[in-house]
């Protein structure tokens, strides 16, 4: 073998390194970036009255936040027949 090729094999195998490079480079900064938009989007979402969770004599309750109770979906009573988990209290 020559030895033009074995040269030119090494700067083959340096050009294949830094290219490799490059996604990871592209990966990480995409990734810095959605977690810096996260954390803007958490932040400026304020509410007023943080929740928290306050235990009474046999369940935990979520207190406070900024969902109110109306927002939510009613929800109905078991039809006879189903299943009614343990900790179903109507």
């Amino acid at each position: 073998m020559a030895r033009g090729n074995d040269a030119n094999a090494a700067k083959r195998a340096r050009a294949t390194r830094s290219a490799g490079l490059v996604p990871l480079v592209i990966g990480l900064a995409s990734a810095a970036a959605l977690t810096g938009a996260a954390y803007i989007t958490v932040d400026s979402a304020s509410c007023a009255s943080p929740a928290q969770y306050i235990r009474h004599d046999s369940h935990v309750e979520l207190v406070g936040g900024c969902v109110d109770g109306a927002d939510l979906p009613a929800t109905g009573t078991p039809k006879s027949g189903t299943v009614v988990h343990g900790n179903y209290n109507p």
